[in-house]
């Protein structure tokens, strides 16, 4: 039963994600975006570890510091490298870069490390996905590529790939939020020099500690907690490729909340892409009944 939730549960983190754009839009007009992004981990961390530490879930004996260190390394190269693609080439470019580039350099990691070939389903529904995002973001503004923007998107596709290819192995291992908030807090140190170079009065504003308090505590600790907890049944490149409904949210915010309009591309766009989600979601409970099966045959003999 756990094993058929997990899909469910990236999509429910990847929903919170989606959140972060309309956050940011609502943010104070001084508030930079990778300070931004580093409030978000700063809060978030903080969040999750004294989650933690309440629950007593803290245990750090045998603790595989070169993962959680490369884990927290990626997260923290993430936002940086996001928030910078975006600002460099549009928001429309970078995020389809950044995020479609993800669930391809996912596989290709589980491929070269792993050993494991991504099954064709996979393909299908990732390039569905993809084409789907690609739709839907192009038509919201002119088409420009900057080459540096690509490369910084390609990196922020990169670091989530490694990010989510890595904590998998830890969450198997380990208590998923115990990984969460070692991972998240080491992130945030890592991070905490932009809450310095950056004007930081917009967070002492009401506006402020509320887009704060959304992004570092819904939009990070509960979110990355679901998407932990999923990761436990799921592959990463399975995992990447559900995340991608996180655009998807992150545009009927846009419609409903900040009264932005769709064309028809666009709302095809988002046919294809939940035509993606779904074949993936369908394949995985399969593959989740089949190993049940496999299971209970093997123990009735």
């Amino acid at each position: 039963m756990k094993g058929k939730l997990s899909p469910l549960l990236i999509i429910l983190a990847a929903i919170l994600w989606g959140t972060t754009g309309t956050a940011q839009a609502l943010a104070p007009e001084n508030a930079h975006p990778i300070a931004i992004g580093a409030t978000r981990l700063a809060v978030g961390g903080i969040f999750l570890l004294v989650i933690v530490l309440i629950r007593g879930q803290l245990n750090v004996k045998d603790w595989p510091i070169k993962t959680t260190i490369l884990a927290a390394l990626s997260m923290a190269l993430y936002q940086p490298l996001f928030f910078s693609a975006v600002t460099i080439t549009g928001v429309a470019i970078g995020t389809v870069v950044a995020i479609g580039s993800a669930p391809i350099l996912s596989g290709l990691l589980e491929w070269i490390f792993l050993k494991t070939h991504p099954a064709k389903v996979w393909w299908l529904s990732t390039f569905l996905s993809i084409i789907g995002c690609l739709m839907l973001f192009l038509n919201k503004e002119s088409v420009y590529v900057d080459p540096v923007g690509i490369v910084l998107a390609l990196g922020a596709g990169l670091s989530f790939a490694c990010y989510t290819l890595v904590s998998r192995d830890m969450v198997q291992k380990y208590s998923s939020l115990s990984v969460i908030a070692v991972v998240f807090t080491l992130s945030a140190i890592c991070l905490s020099p932009f809450l310095f170079v950056f004007d930081m009065s917009w967070i002492m504003s009401l506006r402020g500690v509320g887009v704060s308090l959304q992004l570092g505590i819904m939009a990070t600790g509960v979110a990355y907690f679901l998407f932990a907890k999923g990761l436990v049944h799921v592959s990463s490149s399975t995992a990447v490729t559900l995340a991608l409904i996180e655009p998807l949210t992150a545009t009927l915010l846009g419609v409903f909340l900040l009264e932005e309009t769709l064309n028809r591309t666009s709302w095809f766009g988002i046919f294809l892409l939940l035509l993606g989600i779904g074949i993936l979601i369908w394949s995985s409970k399969n593959s989740s009944s089949q190993n049940e099966n496999k299971k209970s045959k093997i123990a009735s003999l």
